[in-house]
């Protein structure tokens, strides 16, 4: 029997990578203009996130920012008054929104999310749509980290800011999903310790995110979860491919990493409504832990609006 492929045949078998297949840096450093596109509006709307909509933030943050000239329309409760006596000159003092947001962005790459029938695996959607959302984070000064789940030893990335942090947390969502498609086939290992090393990297009151399909996330992940979102917040994207919301039934096909193939029987699942919630969000969002589902087919310029949505409650 043949081996099977490693990451290296896949990339020289037709001189370029198969599409949605692998997850490349350089195209998740393209995404940071397509993250910031309509950057704060006057209002945001969030459909299917609670709280209705959200606003731009009222007054002045208390942070000094810079000292300018006087101008028209300048609110006088700002005027620098030691400038002003210094130059003779009116001079205003600015200020920005001290607010340090800490953001760790928790991808799942274990073998269960290497699935997809449409567009992407899984994995590529979850990577596709925590890149947004950090080119989000960082343009707005906040500090972002990563944490990547995969068979093996976990990919950690310390939160920091600005287009090098991105440029270490693209990289390192690439380097870890082209080994997680390089390693054999193995049953998904639980998430739950992924949770204490993202609690690790955030100070009280930061804010966890994580991609994944919910499969197999391990007995104590809910409690670990519940436990974790008393100190953190926490939102989840819950990925979501084409065939497990409308499955018709049949025998269907599969091939293994290691070379195995079979068939296996399914029955019809139709969830109905393509935009009704799902049941495992809603019941995590009793908890106080908010999400929103992320669908594989839709592709980066659906995902630009969702992670918009998902940074305003952050």
């Amino acid at each position: 029997m043949a081996a099977s492929p490693t990451v290296s045949d896949l990339h020289n078998a037709s001189g370029h990578d198969a599409p949605g297949t692998f997850v490349s840096g350089e195209a998740l450093m393209g995404l940071r203009h397509l993250a910031r596109r309509g950057v704060s509006p006057g209002t945001r709307t969030l459909a299917g996130l609670p709280g209705g909509i959200v606003t731009r933030r009222r007054g002045r943050g208390s942070e000094p920012d810079d000292v300018r000239l006087w101008s028209e329309g300048d609110d006088r409760r700002h005027i620098d008054r030691n400038a002003t006596a210094r130059t003779g000159q009116l001079h205003v003092r600015t200020h920005h929104d001290e607010r340090d947001r800490a953001v760790v962005l928790l991808a799942d790459f274990r073998p269960s999310m290497l699935f997809g029938t449409r567009r992407a695996l899984r994995s590529v959607a979850a990577a596709e749509a925590l890149a947004l959302l950090g080119w989000r984070i960082v343009g707005d000064g906040g500090r972002v980290g990563l944490v990547v789940a995969n068979a093996g030893e976990p990919a950690v990335t310390r939160p920091a800011s600005g287009e090098r942090a991105m440029t270490a947390v693209t990289g390192a969502l690439a380097l870890a999903h082209a080994r997680a498609l390089d390693a054999p086939g193995s049953a998904d290992p639980p998430l739950d310790p992924l949770l204490g090393i993202a609690q690790g990297l955030l100070p009280s009151g930061g804010h966890l995110v994580i991609a994944s399909a919910l499969d197999a996330p391990g007995p104590e992940f809910d409690r670990s979860l519940t436990l974790l979102a008393e100190r953190l917040s926490i939102r989840l994207i819950l990925v979501s491919d084409a065939f497990e919301r409308l499955r018709p039934p049949g025998f269907y096909p599969f091939a293994l990493a290691d070379g195995r193939r079979g068939a296996v029987r399914a029955d019809r699942r139709d969830t109905g409504n393509g935009d009704a919630a799902d049941p495992r969000l809603v019941a995590y969002a009793r908890q106080g832990i908010e999400g929103l589902r992320l669908d594989v087919e839709a592709g980066p310029e659906a995902y630009a609006p969702l992670m918009e949505r998902l940074d305003a409650v952050l």
